[in-house]
């Protein structure tokens, strides 16, 4: 964030939205929120976030309120402004420039009008061209167009970096296909899913009713897809499972793929999707998948796929088509989100460029929000987070000297993007032309699609991001071996360049910077070499060490309850875990490094820095979210509820209990045997 005069130029439009919504401006700790009555040696969350959780009101449209939406809706508000300026000007500029593009985008999605006169329309060609496939052949032929369009239909595939030769990139094959969030919905045998099948086979029929299906027909078909869904989630691993990268690395020749796919056509399947690029190697990520899908394809009548495409062409396009397409979506989304109404359309359209055409929008927005001296602050944060892991390292007594070496070695070679990237994309062949928006959807996939097709055996594009630049988000590769922090994540309440150390290095440095470095010492990360490559440079006797201590991770967290009776699963959640308890840990080293070299501050807000470094660490995960959505979470996100990130791993750190005063037997000072010692 910059600083007020220049900022005071630079968001006039934003301002006045800001003033419009009243959204409150972000500190990177703010002490209203704490409660100060409570005892931080027993519920540090809520020590840190009772006083705004008592307050906070979770938005109709949202599943949670707290950091992340808050600053998002920041974010969106000078995102608006942008596309609302591209929006205007769009007719004033040439149908080439990139500006043109991205206010057409928009604009469609913004046309509600246009959507309702459409109806089904935008996607009947798309509907004739499934109910035209006579022959197996046409089937994969299909398949392909329709996942080129953004369609999830029957399997994923996509160019990759590969794991054995990270400079160059990989055909990946990957599970897919399924309509439910997750393969558990289709394969856990409790009685809440029964309804859950049930509803899912009545918002297939009423999608396929709405498309033009007689009721009947409609009932039918939503039963012979469900079947048919059913059966591939089956032959899908577990989200825990595919937690070990050996489990979704299976290189290949091309040969053997075939011979071990003879029912799928790939020649046609690769023909039809612009793969021109020889394939002499891919890497199936789940064999047993692409066994079962064989013999789908083999044996199932060809009627029973028509109906799966169908509606999987429907679902994807019913978010941007008339009212009851839309209304039924969300209807059954919220199941799995507990939102009670939908965001307002600007916000739906903002969100779906940002996440199609992000980088035709990043630059303007970068230019708007984050300076030069705001990188170079956020820079610092994240070196002397890089320095004190390097620090840590060295001090290890349970690791050998000679993984030592490898791990420092790999430390040295962790790259970071921070704020935007140095090139941006190239939208010279993407098409936008007024009309139904769901058509640009398309495009737009299409067009990215064909961007990367033919990466296979290509070297990897190094500056390339998978994150758009407003995202309030952070990622660690471990093929790229890189941290990547884009600029809508630094800004309150994670970081400010006129905030004291403590309070950004405490959130910042320990929810961000620290954990995704630690990412790539997790139990998954720590499986790359410094270049990218799955190679294990572990001496056996470190990897043992490492995970019987990560063991103690895994039992710290199968103790927490996510949502009524449901626990957080240790496992799924392990590696976020290690990275929130090895972040915290080096970032409270990067802080005592800021503090020598900057000078110590006296009390701020009557909290010394260490007790405002972990106040800002806990305000940084603040959130309250609705019960479906935590049931979800449990299936499908591999991190844990905010409140456990927070205790979790501080209840582990004795500088925590030092700062604070808390005394063994507290609740949040584990007994010294259940401690794990990792980074």
């Amino acid at each position: 964030m910059i600083g007020r005069l220049a900022l005071a130029a630079a968001l006039v439009a934003a301002t006045s939205l800001q003033a419009q919504n009243a959204i409150r401006p972000l500190e990177v700790v703010d002490t209203s929120y704490m409660n100060h009555h409570a005892n931080a040696c027993v519920d540090f969350f809520d020590f840190a976030n009772a006083g705004w959780l008592a307050r906070d009101t979770i938005p109709a449209a949202y599943s949670s309120s707290g950091v992340g939406r808050e600053m998002s809706d920041n974010n969106q508000l000078v995102v608006r402004s942008v596309l609302d300026d591209a929006m205007a000007k769009r007719a004033s500029l040439p149908a080439t420039s990139t500006e043109h593009k991205l206010g057409t985008f928009y604009a469609t999605c913004m046309d509600s009008t246009a959507a309702e006169h459409a109806g089904i329309a935008p996607i009947r060609p798309t509907l004739a061209a499934i109910d035209a496939i006579t022959s197996r052949r046409q089937l994969v032929a299909e398949i392909g167009t329709l996942q080129m369009a953004g369609v999830n239909a029957a399997f994923g595939y996509g160019p990759d970096v590969d794991e054995h030769d990270a400079k160059h990139y990989i055909a990946d094959f990957g599970s897919g296909g399924l309509g439910l969030p997750d393969r558990d919905y289709y394969t856990n045998t409790d009685p809440s899913s029964d309804s859950l099948h049930v509803a899912y086979k009545a918002h297939v029929a009423t999608l396929l009713a709405l498309a033009g299906e007689s009721a009947e027909r409609a009932r039918d078909e939503a039963n012979r897809i469900f079947a048919l869904e059913t059966e591939l989630a089956k032959a899908t691993l577990t989200n825990t499972e595919r937690r070990d990268p050996a489990a979704t690395d299976h290189p290949m020749p091309i040969d053997k793929f075939r011979a071990m796919t003879p029912n799928v056509d790939w020649s046609t399947y690769f023909r039809n999707v612009g793969l021109t690029a020889p394939l002499r190697k891919v890497n199936v990520a789940e064999p047993k998948f692409y066994a079962r899908l064989d013999s789908l394809i083999a044996e199932r009548p060809l009627a029973d796929w028509q109906a799966y495409l169908r509606y999987h062409a429907i679902a994807q396009a019913a978010p941007w088509l008339s009212t009851p397409f839309v209304n039924e979506n969300f209807a059954f989304s919220k199941r799995f989100t507990g939102a009670k109404a939908m965001l307002p359309r600007w916000k739906r359209c903002l969100q779906v460029t940002d996440g199609m055409i992000g980088e035709a929008l990043g630059q303007a927005y970068v230019q708007k929000t984050f300076s030069p001296a705001a990188r170079a602050r956020a820079k610092q944060v994240i070196d002397d987070i890089r320095a004190a892991f390097g620090e840590r390292v060295k001090k290890l007594d349970w690791m050998s000297d000679a993984t030592k070496r490898q791990a420092e070695y790999k430390l040295s070679k962790v790259g970071e993007k921070v704020g935007y990237p140095d090139r941006w994309r190239d939208y010279t062949r993407l098409v936008t032309t007024d009309g139904p928006f769901a058509t640009n959807v398309a495009r737009a996939n299409q067009f990215e699609w064909k961007r990367t097709i033919n990466r296979p055996g290509a070297p990897v594009d190094t500056t390339e991001w998978d994150m758009t630049v407003p995202t309030v988000n952070a990622y660690y590769s471990g093929t790229k071996n890189e941290m990547v922090f884009p600029a809508g994540a630094l800004a309150p309440q994670t970081f400010d360049p006129k905030a004291d150390d403590a309070a950004n290095y405490g959130s910042l440095g320990g929810s961000w910077a620290g954990h995704e470095l630690t990412h790539g010492f997790d139990d998954e990360g720590r499986h790359y070499d410094a270049s990218g490559n799955l190679r294990d440079w572990w001496q056996p006797s470190d990897s043992v060490h490492f995970s019987k201590e990560a063991q103690k991770v895994v039992d710290q967290f199968n103790g927490y309850v996510q949502v009524d009776t449901f626990h957080v699963n240790g496992k799924l959640t392990l590696g976020e875990n290690i990275a929130d308890y090895g972040g915290l840990l080096t970032a409270y080293d990067a802080l005592q490094r800021a503090l020598q070299r900057n000078g110590r501050p006296g009390l701020i807000d009557g909290l010394t820095p260490e007790q405002r470094f972990y106040v800002a660490y806990a305000q940084s995960w603040r959130a309250h979210t609705r019960p479906e959505s935590m049931r979800n979470r449990v299936t499908v996100d591999p991190h844990a509820p905010e409140r456990w990130r927070v205790n979790g791993p501080l209840s582990n750190i004795p500088a925590f209990a030092a700062a604070f005063g808390c005394k063994p037997g507290d609740p949040m000072v584990r007994p010294a045997a259940l401690v794990p010692h990792i980074w």
